[in-house]
């Protein structure tokens, strides 16, 4: 495993961490399996660890704060995210000081931790003033209940607004940026977060590296039943195409000439950006993240990322 520092801070975090979205509480349901796959990946070298309150509504927390438990904690950096609805209320949502301050306590305390290495703010939030945000999330690490905060999915010109009214007004502001980015989904990241992010030290943590299974090349045969992405209405829309099925068959001889899967492949090909500090993975067996972590270090040169590019972006 090799590790990068979060955007400009002090804080190191593995090339490789493990998520628990669309996985624990829902198709990984068993405290043993979980456990296994969180051990595996601490042992293959993995020490950052993602979760959100809204996965699995806890449950997702729960089971994975139960594994890390049984870890040594300061070898961990542990996050977690707060926006989505928790319940019915009114409150019980959003980006308010109020929902804030409430959500992380209960976050807290289904993970078992006394404090997150992280926590972000899950979506932006347009019906709070950016004031009350970033001084709610400095407030939060003033009480010693975070260590950082980061936003995940937001626009480049909120998270350039949160940055500098926080370094205007001595405040604790966002050190890192959660987007979604993958070899099939990447403009957003590219064209609006990165030029960004890359020059006020915000590292990305980026999510769904394998487009949801599309680039390991589980569809190469087409589109089996039961699959997550097969099943995932808005995923199977937008990836799911004859078109990037094709992409995908096309790497294999990429990633056949540097021995490794394709899997590996498109995380190292994130992993290519100093921007970047972390792919977020998930994995419903241990075989699964032992062998993505494999992207750590692995280094494509020019030749191979201009491979790559001829095949995503064919002129």
């Amino acid at each position: 495993m090799e590790f990068r520092n979060l955007g400009r801070s002090g804080l190191k975090v593995s090339e490789v961490a493990l998520g628990g979205w669309v996985t624990f509480g829902q198709s990984v349901n068993d405290d043993a399996m979980v456990r296994e796959i969180v051990t595996t990946a601490y042992d293959q070298g993995v020490n950052f660890f993602d979760q959100a309150d809204v996965y699995a509504r806890g449950r997702s927390e729960e089971l994975m704060g139960a594994a890390l438990r049984e870890l040594p904690r300061h070898t961990l950096v542990i996050s977690s995210k707060v926006y989505w609805p928790m319940s019915d209320d009114v409150n019980d949502q959003g980006l308010s000081r109020k929902h804030i301050l409430e959500s992380v306590g209960k976050s807290l305390k289904r993970l078992g931790t006394d404090y997150l290495d992280i926590y972000f703010a899950h979506r932006y939030d347009e019906t709070v003033p950016m004031d009350e945000i970033v001084m709610a999330f400095d407030q939060v690490i003033r009480n010693g209940q975070a260590l950082y905060w980061g936003t995940s999915m937001w626009p480049a010109a909120r998270i350039a607004e949160a940055v500098e009214f926080a370094r205007a007004r001595g405040l604790h502001g966002p050190v890192t940026e959660q987007p979604e980015y993958s070899m099939i989904h990447r403009d957003r990241v590219e064209k609006d977060i990165l030029p960004y992010t890359e020059r006020a030290g915000v590292g990305l943590v980026v999510w769904s590296p394998l487009a949801m299974g599309l680039l390991t090349g589980k569809y190469d045969a087409g589109k089996p039943e039961g699959a997550r992405l097969s099943e995932n209405e808005s995923f199977a829309r937008d990836f799911l195409t004859d078109e990037n099925i094709q992409k995908v068959r096309d790497l294999r001889p990429i990633a056949d000439d540097l021995g490794i899967t394709r899997a590996q492949l498109a995380v190292a090909w994130l992993l290519r950006h100093r921007g970047v500090s972390s792919v977020i993975t998930g994995a419903t067996k241990p075989q699964q993240i032992a062998d993505t972590v494999k992207a750590a270090g692995v280094k494509l040169d020019a030749g191979v990322v201009q491979r790559i590019e001829e095949i995503l972006n064919p002129v």
